[in-house]
């Protein structure tokens, strides 16, 4: 399988991709869509919407999904067989309160 997931670096949904990846011990390309921009861009283009993440697995663009709709995507599509795996993190949840505020007390750069 080829994965790219367009993802936060510091984000509850993209934690939980990365954590269904970790699960199943998938390789797959981090894209950071926060720090480069032109990745942002062409998630937009390939998604057609703005939000995130954003998988594609194979050609099949996954938009704005968790990491519990990407493992039910592979497992309704027999890319992955189920495993008892525990995962480290929640895998369809946001960031939280304090994630949030941590990420609002960073300035933001432009240069």
């Amino acid at each position: 399988m080829k994965i790219k997931a367009y993802l936060k670096p510091h984000c509850g949904w993209s934690q939980g991709v990365r954590a269904i990846m970790r699960k199943y011990d998938l390789p797959y390309e981090d894209i950071d869509i926060i720090n480069v921009r032109p990745n942002y861009e062409e998630m937009v283009a390939k998604s057609g919407q703005p939000l995130s993440p954003c998988v594609e697995i194979d050609g099949v663009m996954l938009a704005d999904i968790s990491g519990e709709e990407v493992e039910n995507y592979m497992l309704a599509n027999n890319l992955v067989q189920p495993t008892a795996a525990p995962v480290d993190v929640a895998t369809n949840a946001g960031c939280s309160h304090e994630e949030h505020e941590k990420m609002a007390a960073k300035p933001i750069r432009f240069f």
